[in-house]
């Protein structure tokens, strides 16, 4: 028979574990959006839409499900180094409320430096809290035989406590009927990464 000062020792563990584990699970958490809530999507040729038509973009079905207005900033080709210059403009220029950070593909396809790549990130972060503008990052392939998310943007918004949609591009990329090329969704890929980021705004709180 246990005694009671091990009961209370186990007892004791046992609500310290769940607490841990509550801890670890929480997402971290955006402020509600309003209505009137301008959303940009900041990126390259992902957020850009190549390889379907712009209506069919990301952004712009993300605009439809949200029923808000998303801007779309992405620019095909451009790397890291080169959003993370261009952002300081796109942001004095729309003021948006809330900022959908995907971007890096090219980096990675080119074999650029990671750790820059990450510097570079974690920039384009800085700019938008130094504005109070919170920050959604998406994450995007690894260069591999397997279609897995890069790791840096996990580590990225793990140390910057930001809502993480890690798996949606890979995901797209690995389904032939979603894309248009081996490195671009189609229009269904673009509303399959829509849905991601919607559903990922909802489990964050920015939205209903």
């Amino acid at each position: 028979m246990l005694q009671a000062p091990l009961i209370k020792s186990l007892r004791l563990m046992g609500w310290l574990l769940l607490l841990c584990l509550a801890a670890c699970s929480e997402s971290p958490s955006l402020t509600s959006l309003s209505p009137e809530a301008r959303i940009l999507a900041f990126g390259d040729s992902l957020t850009k839409g190549v390889g379907a038509p712009s209506a069919q973009s990301y952004p712009a079905q993300l605009a439809h499900l949200l029923q808000r207005e998303v801007i779309n900033a992405g620019v095909s080709g451009e790397v890291s180094a080169a959003g993370l210059q261009r952002l300081p403009k796109v942001l004095d220029a729309e003021q948006p409320d809330l900022i959908i950070l995907c971007h890096g593909g090219n980096d990675i396809l080119r074999s650029l430096d990671k750790d820059r790549l990450a510097q570079n990130l974690q920039g384009m972060i800085d700019l938008a809290r130094e504005r109070d503008i919170p920050v959604v990052l998406v994450a995007v392939p690894q260069r591999s035989l397997l279609l897995r998310a890069e790791p840096l943007y996990q580590t990225l918004a793990d140390d910057n406590k930001l809502p993480l949609q890690a798996g949606i591009v890979a995901k797209v990329l690995g389904e032939p009927d979603w894309r248009s090329d081996r490195i671009h969704p189609n229009g269904v890929g673009y509303q399959r990464l829509a849905e991601a980021v919607r559903d990922l705004l909802r489990e964050a709180g920015a939205i209903q």
